[in-house]
């Protein structure tokens, strides 16, 4: 890995929100319960280096969603409420880059290299993952610090979380990003 702190990477925090508690919603499985401790780490980690953070934040159109606006889901888990000095980007699609000025934040700040965590691997991560990738970021994906749900796919077969979480990882390495664990990233910076 070439990554250096030099290279002033941005942390996108993926929704990283209270309704992803609600384990029964989302398929009533969920890989990786360290994610969140692997996250709040390299949070802390970014927060004591004066590294560039953005919090992103899925704010559904589905009412009855818990990440809709206004329902107690949408908030940020406790342990990463946004200091003033970063940025909230709001999204209702998958893509963090859509109908936003994310790209526009990056650019603005001179910012090439983006290391991404958060919640869900095969939805939203994977999804701001690939376009990081495609508008020439360089993208790191740090595989312990995010995680997913099961799945039931078109024939009515049931998917592990842990096969959904390791296909859409194995689907984005070397292609769209850099796969890494947080002790590798938290080697750099500490």
């Amino acid at each position: 890995m070439t990554l250096t702190k030099k290279d002033t990477p941005a942390l996108l925090l993926i929704d990283v929100q209270e309704g992803f508690k609600d384990i029964d919603y989302w398929g009533g499985e969920r890989n990786n319960l360290d994610a969140e401790n692997n996250i709040a780490e390299l949070l802390n980690t970014w927060r004591k280096n004066d590294l560039p953070v953005f919090h992103i934040k899925h704010c559904s159109t589905n009412p009855v969603s818990p990440l809709a606006k206004g329902n107690p889901g949408n908030d940020f888990k406790d342990f990463i409420v946004p200091k003033t000095s970063e940025s909230i980007v709001e999204k209702n699609v998958n893509s963090a880059f859509i109908d936003t000025d994310l790209q526009e934040q990056l650019r603005s700040k001179n910012i090439n290299t983006v290391v991404i965590v958060g919640l869900t691997t095969d939805h939203c991560v994977s999804t701001t993952t690939r376009m990081a990738g495609n508008f020439g970021f360089n993208t790191y994906l740090v595989e312990d610090a995010v995680a997913t749900f099961n799945k039931v796919g078109a024939n009515g077969q049931k998917y592990s979380a842990q096969l959904i979480h390791d296909t859409a990882i194995a689907s984005l390495k070397d292609e769209f990003a850099t796969i890494v664990q947080t002790e590798d990233m938290l080697k750099i910076f500490n």
